[in-house]
Formats: C-alpha cells, structure tokens, sequence
C-alpha cells in the first residue's frame, strides 16, 4: 500500500519562463556578445539531449549541464570563447526560483494527496536549493522531505538516491511511489529499488517507448484515482 509519493520537480512541478526559452537565451548571449537565433531554440534543445543521456547515473557534475547549455547556444548561433562562460551563466540561474512557474494543477493535487495521509516528498537531479523552492511557491506545509543530486552525489536514476530518499522518509519500497517525467531517470530509476512509478506526460510530444504497466497521468490531479485503484 502506497503511503508515500515522491515527485520530481523539473518539468513536472515546475516549468522555465520565458528567461529560458528562445528569447531568453538570445538576451543571455547578447550580454556575451553572441548573436543567437531564438527560433532555432527547440531544435537545439532537442539535440542537446543526447548530453544528459549519456550520464545518467553518474556522480552530480556541473559540468554536464554547462556543456548542454553550451551545445544549446552553439545549435542558436553562438560561437567563440564565451559560449562557456554564457552557459555558465545560464546554469547558474536556473536555480533560482523566480524564473519558473508551478504547473496549475500541482497545488490542489498535493493537497489532495496530503489530505489523504500521503507522505509527500521530493527527488531532484536539479542544483536548486528545495527549500528555496518549496517556501517560493507555497509548498513548504506539504513536502515532508526532500533530496536533490547536488546535495546526495549521485543522479537519478543511481538506485544511492532512490534509497536515501526511502531513508528520510522511513518507508520501504514497496510503500512509495515515484512521480516524474523521465521515463530513464524517474520511473526506471525508481522501479530499480522496488518503487512503484508514475510518467507525466503533459503532452504527446515524447518518444520515450513505455513498459505496458507504467501508469502514464497528464494531469497531477489522477493520481488519487491510481492510488484508490493501487
């Protein structure tokens, strides 16, 4: 019986404003004195992925997200010897709060699960302070506890972080489930311990292949409904 619920917060409780979209990153370029094309954005998005790919389970480098950063300005446009120091940048604000929004449905979904008794807890390959997070959005009366990758060493989906989060929150496996929208980094990652997972896709746009038995949810607000099925 769940009695437990871990969410990923990146692009499952939250989502980048516009400072980190096709326009921001043409201002962040053009205080490096880099001319981008913030219509290229997508494109170069999707073909910087292959960077996180290949390091999952690793220990937490900062590195790596520069380097995706910097292949992100390059795919726009940019070039010379301030790519680095632009994704340097970039990386360093996308820990700060303001510069995201909370999805609409995250409130009443955590409520609703917190109303049931649901331990609620949070697990982030993200170098943003969880605390931070937490208070800045309103968050901090549901959230029991909480770990991030910069803070415990290791990425999702290395099983140390999975195990240390079931520490904190003094449950077993079996008792807890893990909500995200990384097919590799959340769900699989999860079910290596023993959890149970949930994929959140917002949208039909990943080409991720499923398991047959992943749970996929478009909206926070059904997971009560898997719960009561579980």
């Amino acid at each position: 019986m769940t009695n437990t619920v871990f969410f990923d917060v990146d692009f499952t409780l939250i989502y980048p404003g516009p400072k980190f979209q096709g326009e921001g990153y043409q201002a962040f370029c053009a205080r490096h004195g880099m001319e981008v094309d913030p219509l290229k954005f997508t494109a170069a998005v999707n073909s910087a992925s292959h960077i996180l790919d290949r390091e999952q389970d690793a220990v937490y480098n900062p590195q790596m997200f520069i380097d995706y950063t910097a292949h992100i300005i390059t795919e726009m446009g940019g070039s010379g010897g301030t790519v680095d120091a632009c994704a340097a940048e970039i990386y360093e604000e996308w820990a700060a709060c303001q510069h995201f929004l909370l999805y609409e449905d995250v409130p009443a979904a955590l409520r609703a699960l917190a109303e049931r008794d649901i331990q609620l807890g949070l697990i982030s390959n993200s170098h943003r302070c969880l605390e931070s997070f937490q208070e800045h959005f309103e968050l901090d009366d549901l959230i029991d506890v909480a770990i991030s990758s910069s803070q415990h060493g290791y990425m999702k989906p290395h099983p140390s972080i999975f195990e240390a989060a079931l520490k904190l929150a003094a449950v077993s496996p079996a008792e807890a489930m893990m909500v995200g929208d990384s097919l590799t980094q959340d769900i699989e990652g999860a079910r290596r311990v023993g959890m149970t997972g949930v994929l959140v896709r917002r949208s039909d746009t990943s080409s991720e292949t499923l398991a047959g038995d992943v749970p996929v949810i478009k909206s926070l607000l059904e997971l009560a409904k898997i719960l009561e099925m579980g």
